[in-house]
């Protein structure tokens, strides 16, 4: 048996997997079980009740983590005119039109959000092969096509550590919420923010229990499954 898979087997010993651990337990036991040298993402994995083959019980939003995600965010804005100097200004670290979407075209993807005036939706709708699938493309609904007044807000949220969650067609969202090296009490703030927004975006058409279950996990550690009444009554004041 190779030293790594070892080590993960013995991460799962530690994990009682017929329990559910509070938030603070959870994000505790995943630091003792950390087998890696690399600073692990952490992740919450939560199981919907809702059905994703339905218009009406599509859940999806943007929550903004307090404390950041422990990455550089770098911002892309697709706009024109004098909305140019107002998203540099804001610390964009890329704008303009034409000639962004034309790099695009030709593989270039140095950016982790973006960002568009309205007037700009019709010349970058040729994108959305390209950007979708990774989702980069501006959505009026995730929040990420702006009125020019409203720039500086939206890549000051972007840059905050502002996330996107989608049900997937399994009915889970999966959203990272930081590094492991953040202390316990930054994932801790992350975690009900991500909780927060994704009970606020809950669908007309969600009957019965919304969230069924929660999990915290990192990028190369077993799940640890969240009690889930003490997760959702968490406070994000």
């Amino acid at each position: 048996m190779g030293k790594h898979a070892k080590k993960h087997l013995e991460a799962l010993d530690k994990i009682d997997k017929t329990k559910t651990y509070s938030p603070q337990e959870a994000v505790s036991l995943a630091k003792q079980v950390s087998h890696v040298k690399f600073d692990e993402a952490v992740e919450l994995h939560m199981r919907m009740g809702v059905d994703p083959r339905h218009a009406d019980q599509q859940v999806r939003g943007v929550a903004l983590l307090p404390n950041g995600l422990g990455k550089t965010v770098r911002v892309l804005v697709f706009t024109q005119g004098e909305s140019e100097k107002s998203a540099r200004d804001a610390g964009a670290d890329y704008v303009g039109g034409d000639e962004l979407v034309k790099k695009i075209e030709e593989g270039w993807l140095e950016f982790d959000v973006a960002i568009a005036t309205p007037d700009m939706m019709p010349k970058i709708g040729k994108l959305g092969k390209i950007l979708g699938r990774r989702g980069l493309m501006p959505n009026p609904k995730s929040g990420t096509v702006s009125q020019p007044a409203d720039l500086p807000h939206v890549i000051a949220d972007a840059r905050k550590g502002r996330v996107e969650f989608k049900l997937d067609k399994t009915a889970i969202i999966h959203t990272p919420i930081g590094k492991l090296s953040f202390g316990d009490e930054k994932l801790l703030e992350n975690i009900a923010a991500v909780v927060d927004a994704v009970v606020k975006a809950k669908p007309s058409g969600a009957k019965g229990q919304f969230i069924k279950s929660i999990s915290l996990t990192t990028s190369m550690g077993p799940g640890i499954k969240l009690d889930i009444t003490p997760t959702l009554s968490m406070s994000t004041a």
